[in-house]
């Protein structure tokens, strides 16, 4: 019977996503057929300007990856990583960190922000690990859920890079991103989620993700995207929202883009094969 309600669910899931991509294709003018053409090459070239895309948190285990996913909240992968190596080396497994003094870790997580909240979230998580997973993480999205500090989101970023299990990261820069590209006119998570998984096979959500994600960072910014120095602005229908000449679009540009530091202080070496630069940490310069 669970068996028969998972697949009915997760047919309706996809037919909703077909029925909003079918709507978005209406209002821009294109078929369905061709908006999943548009956005599967979006997603190629993509894959081609970031080839060493990853998640840009530190992390040796799915045990630091969901912490440090918890703690990316409202401030920057950067600051998570310069904070995340004296969390864990004083705490190193659920069990040290449920039993952890929340003040001492309110003191480590300070520069995250919201430390307070946090503090809680880590220590609650850690306890409901060793408490109702016998101090591993789980690999089901509605396993990881339950975790307290623990959403879709942050449970997708945990199944796809610690488990390999694919889902679609939407964080804000993807809820952009998407939109601008008119892959949805959708607003809420969970939509945006379903309309975009039904443009692409499952297997390729986890890698979609990185790459939008790393191109909303790099490129398609909130306030002043680089439309001049876009690679894909052929592709985009948005394509002026932003500053399109290029010598001033190229000076908008971030991180290696802009040959400055990523995000991870030890990042692939992929990454730094590709000329990427890690981060400093915290402290330095």
């Amino acid at each position: 019977m669970k068996s028969i309600k998972k697949d009915s669910a997760k047919t309706a899931a996809r037919k909703t996503g077909e029925t909003t991509g079918a709507k978005t294709a209406a209002k821009t003018g294109e078929s369905h057929t061709a908006l999943v053409r548009r956005a599967r090459r979006i997603n190629r070239e993509l894959a081609e300007i970031y080839p060493y895309a990853h998640p840009e948190l530190d992390f040796e285990n799915p045990f630091q990856l969901v912490v440090a996913t918890v703690l990316s909240a409202q401030t920057t992968d950067l600051r998570v990583n310069q904070t995340t190596p004296a969390l864990f080396a004083k705490y190193p497994t659920p069990e040290d960190l449920a039993a952890a003094d929340p003040a001492e870790v309110e003191e480590i997580l300070r520069p995250c922000g919201f430390f307070r909240a946090k503090t809680r979230s880590v220590i609650g998580l850690s306890k409901a690990l060793v408490e109702d997973f016998g101090g591993e993480v789980p690999g089901r999205l509605e396993d990881l859920v339950k975790l307290p500090g623990v959403g879709r989101k942050t449970a997708f970023v945990v199944l796809g890079n610690a488990f390999g299990r694919p889902g679609i990261t939407v964080d804000t820069h993807f809820q952009r991103l998407v939109r601008r590209w008119k892959w949805t006119a959708e607003t809420e998570p969970d939509k945006i989620e379903a309309a975009v998984g039904a443009l692409f096979p499952k297997k390729d959500w986890t890698d979609l993700s990185h790459h939008v994600i790393w191109h909303g960072r790099r490129i398609c910014h909130a306030r002043k995207p680089a439309c001049g120095a876009c690679p894909i602005a052929p592709l985009c229908p948005s394509y002026g929202e932003g500053e399109t000449d290029p010598e001033k679009a190229r000076k908008l540009l971030k991180y290696e883009k802009g040959g400055f530091p990523g995000q991870r202080l030890n990042p692939p070496q992929s990454y730094l094969d590709a000329g990427g630069i890690a981060a400093p940490p915290l402290g330095a310069g």
